[in-house]
């Protein structure tokens, strides 16, 4: 990806969002050509002079301090997901060649992965790389995203940008692309140089316009934890808890476990998944031996 470009877009669009009501400066004028604030504003606001800020908007993040872009954050009103952002588009623009180079990560689950999810039998688990590809899963995981588990390489983003069945599967589907765009955002900062990653927002651009449209946006937003309302084909509408975590020891690998609410309908709706679940691996297990 173009880095210059991703910081020129990440800086304007922020800048663009924010008013001066909401700077805590005064909106001198009645007709303002800008959406949000001037680069003179932000450049107040941050302590830098405006052509130095302006070069930074233009993409020249070369040799910029550290103390620079937090005090850039703190004029942009940045959060923590769009703070380390900044951060990670700073270390691509000035990093070494050999630092350009995609990081290694982790193309399987290890077995002791397997068994820990094989192990949660009241919780659905997935295990999902830094591609969107779900990697493994627990027969309870496999069973409440079952549709997205009809393809060879079950793969999120592909799912809910390219099959219509997600409209129907995500209940809140308009807000489920916005979280996931945002953390395929926050990837792009992190490891902007990795072609796999580079082709498969560009496959989703080409055949997705809600993908573009949302990419555009430049929007960056942790997905560490949250509610999610789904549509299943087996037990109807249910709403779960979510909980993401990194793998320190697979870098790239991430465990999402779902939970609902003591005492909800969504609740029982999961031990019903659940029986379902182990009564379909029963049979399957039985043809196969047979």
């Amino acid at each position: 990806m173009d880095t210059r470009s991703e910081v020129r877009e990440f800086l304007s669009t922020r800048r663009a969002r924010l008013t001066p009501d909401q700077a805590g400066l005064p909106a001198y004028g009645g007709n303002r050509r800008v959406p949000g604030l001037r680069r003179e504003e932000v450049s107040l606001l941050a302590g830098v002079s405006v052509d130095y800020y302006t070069r930074l908007e233009r993409g020249d993040l070369s040799g910029v301090s550290d103390s620079v872009l937090e005090a850039l954050a703190r004029a942009l009103q940045l959060d923590d997901a769009e703070t380390a952002h900044l951060f990670d588009l700073s270390r691509a623009a000035n990093a070494s060649p050999i630092a350009r180079k995609p990081r290694k990560k982790a193309q399987s689950i290890r077995p002791s992965i397997q068994r820990l999810l094989d192990a949660m039998t009241g919780a659905p688990a997935l295990v999902r790389n830094n591609y969107f590809e779900y990697l493994g899963a627990n027969t309870l995981g496999r069973a409440l995203y079952a549709p997205v588990f009809t393809e060879p390489v079950p793969n999120s983003a592909r799912f809910a940008f390219l099959n219509p069945a997600a409209q129907d599967f995500y209940v809140d589907w308009e807000q489920v692309t916005q979280d996931l765009v945002a953390a395929m955002r926050g990837e792009a900062g992190r490891n902007p140089y990795d072609r796999r990653f580079s082709d498969l927002v560009g496959e989703l651009s080409t055949r997705s316009e809600r993908f573009r449209t949302l990419w555009a946006a430049h929007n960056v937003r942790y997905h560490r934890s949250g509610v999610k309302r789904l549509r299943h084909p087996i037990v109807g509408e249910l709403e779960i808890v979510y909980e993401a975590f990194e793998l320190p020891a697979d870098p790239g690998l991430h465990l999402s476990t779902y939970t609902a609410e003591p005492g909800t309908p969504s609740e029982e709706k999961l031990k019903m998944l659940a029986s379902w679940a182990a009564t379909d691996a029963d049979q399957a297990s039985t043809k196969t031996e047979a």
